[in-house]
């Protein structure tokens, strides 16, 4: 174990997972000759589609479009040795981020909103897919990351096939808005090794709000309970790098402790004590945020009196194991 990993990461051992041990789990779908079941189940989904909570119903097999502006194929707007992510992540080679087009939620002040709203990129089949991810596992990245894939699971199954005969053998990250449908987060069991949703918001009003969907958090809180019954608490390698398990990400948001307080909350009580998250002060002004008018209480960056009181409230509800970019001794 290289010492400068910190207790919050491998918790003395508890939390360790050596890699010689690890084999992916869409590996053992894949020979036991469970995934084509899962794909064509996935496929069935999209005639009338029920892939995320929205239950649009619209055909996407023929290439309707509705809210997350995705038809029969993904969109993928980029694709990159990433190393803008968690420590745990990225490593030294980066993570392998595939961001998908389109989303199902309408966040008004996303970051991304180019490619989340207004879907740019390009349709990839899927061999074309499952080529990103051989490139991506080339060029030395540590896991393959699916950004916004809540959309997209069809698809995403569809590639492994083909990529699995190819060679791939990197970990999966399901890295999502937590606006999945249940029938989704069932079909990535045993396919995907880490999940890392971001539970956003907690209140009904503020969901509505600010995520454009008023159950949200029911939905977020029934499939972050999936993913941890899957694949438990965050495990590590002996380099500190993940391997399998959830990794929550929390947006600190002006003006709504009450939401983090709530989400801390939940994670410590009905999920683990032992959940690794990011609370994140990323957040600036974007979108229609930046326009005023009805958002105006969120035209600001938060303070770091904000980000220390969701530090506080997490730590009061009983988690410890926190990312702050240890490798830099960021303090909590």
């Amino acid at each position: 174990m290289r010492s400068e990993i910190p207790p919050e990461v491998h918790g003395n051992g508890r939390f360790l997972l050596k890699r010689q041990n690890f084999t992916p789990a869409y590996l053992k779908t894949f020979e036991g000759g469970r995934l084509q079941e899962k794909i064509d189940q996935a496929l069935g989904l999209l005639a009338s589609c029920t892939v995320c909570p929205r239950n649009c119903r619209i055909k996407r097999l023929e290439g309707e479009i509705c809210i997350c502006k995705t038809g029969r194929y993904a969109k993928v707007a980029s694709f990159s040795a990433h190393l803008g992510e968690e420590d745990i992540l990225r490593g030294s080679k980066g993570s392998g981020t595939i961001f998908f087009s389109g989303c199902n939620l309408g966040c008004v002040f996303c970051q991304n909103y180019d490619i989340s709203q207004e879907a740019i990129g390009g349709e990839v089949s899927p061999k074309e897919l499952a080529r990103i991810l051989i490139r991506l596992q080339e060029a030395g990245c540590h896991n393959i990351n699916f950004v916004t894939p809540e959309h997209v699971v069809p698809q995403i199954l569809e590639a492994l096939p083909d990529a699995i005969r190819l060679g791939l053998r990197l970990p999966l990250v399901y890295n999502t808005g937590a606006y999945d449908s249940l029938d989704s987060i069932r079909l990535m069991d045993g396919v995907v090794d880490i999940y890392m949703p971001d539970f956003k918001l907690w209140n009904e009003e503020t969901c509505r709000k600010y995520l454009l969907a008023p159950d949200y958090a029911f939905h977020a809180k029934q499939v972050i309970r999936a993913m941890h019954g899957q694949v438990g608490v965050l495990k590590v390698d002996e380099e500190g790098l993940a391997l399998r398990g959830v990794l929550v990400r929390h947006l600190v948001m002006p003006e709504m402790s009450e939401d983090t307080a709530a989400i801390v909350g939940y994670l410590a009580q009905e999920i683990s004590k032992d959940t690794y998250i990011n609370v994140m002060d990323q957040y600036y002004p974007s979108w229609k945020v930046m326009t005023g008018g009805e958002y105006r209480e969120i035209d600001r960056r938060i303070l770091p009196s904000e980000l220390r009181q969701a530090y506080q409230q997490a730590q009061q509800a009983g988690l410890w194991r926190f990312d702050t970019r240890w490798r830099r001794d960021a303090p909590v």
